[in-house]
């Protein structure tokens, strides 16, 4: 079966840094999948590129039989793979809801004429965004807060909503990079519910995660990057007991990576 996203041999080279050598990853539609690794391994380097933010030096990308390695970021979000960021990107000062809305503005037909001379479809179609933008903020547990400026949110609520306004662009990839950053345990559970469920209503998953815990017992398969190369990609036990990846970045076979 063809992978859902299928990245071959990329490079990036930042001046005298190779930060990717060569790194294939292939993430199968319905899956949870994994992407591990040492601080400064390639892994935003590779989401970066995946997404648009960065042109790879060598190597392909495709999402469901699309190449879209090359393409503006917008474009390869309306091709089906959004993202959320390491760092929480959101507008602090705009309401929780309108925060949301922005990610559904490619699904959108507003324009600038319509946005000053709004016809009745359009208004049709501003109420159904926003009916959907409030339900997935129901979703992902932080409805309550959607007239709230997004600054005001908790740390782990910011990162609800970031997941919020990813899924309003409607992915078949959905792209995270350190969801569980800044989590107490009780939000990381809570986290891990979430995305299990987000898999479950047909949403295919790309995370990168230092919380090993969390990894091993959501991904369907991970894949190991150090100094820019692919070291292992396989089943979660079968990566966690990798001598390459013990050595690399485990510790010991029952070990967690370093925070």
């Amino acid at each position: 079966m063809r992978p859902l996203l299928a990245a071959s041999g990329i490079g990036k080279r930042f001046g005298g840094l190779q930060a990717l050598d060569g790194v294939t990853l292939e993430v199968a539609a319905g899956h949870i999948h994994g992407l591990i690794g040492p601080n400064g391994a390639g892994k935003t380097t590779l989401f970066n590129v995946l997404t648009g933010l960065y042109s790879a030096d060598a190597g392909t990308v495709q999402l469901d039989g699309e190449v879209i390695g090359g393409l503006e970021p917008h474009r390869v979000v309306a091709a089906g793979l959004s993202r959320t960021f390491q760092n929480i990107r959101l507008f602090a000062a705009t309401p929780v809801l309108d925060n949301v809305l922005v990610g559904a503005h490619l699904r959108g037909s507003e324009g600038l004429l319509g946005a000053l001379f709004p016809s009745p479809a359009l208004r049709r179609e501003q109420a159904r965004l926003r009916d959907q933008a409030l339900a997935l903020l129901d979703y992902v547990g932080v409805g309550k807060h959607a007239a709230r400026p997004a600054g005001e949110l908790s740390y782990g609520d910011q990162r609800r909503v970031e997941i919020a306004r990813a899924l309003a662009a409607e992915p078949k990839l959905l792209a995270l990079d350190e969801p569980a950053a800044g989590m107490n345990p009780a939000e990381t559970e809570a986290l891990r519910d979430l995305l299990a469920r987000i898999r479950h209503d047909g949403t295919t998953l790309l995370l990168i995660e230092h919380d090993v815990k969390l990894v091993m017992g959501l991904c369907d398969r991970v894949t190991v990057l150090d100094f820019g190369r692919r070291i292992a990609d396989g089943a979660p036990e079968a990566v966690r007991n990798d001598p390459a990846v013990i050595a690399a970045y485990l510790g010991s076979p029952a070990g967690g990576a370093p925070e």
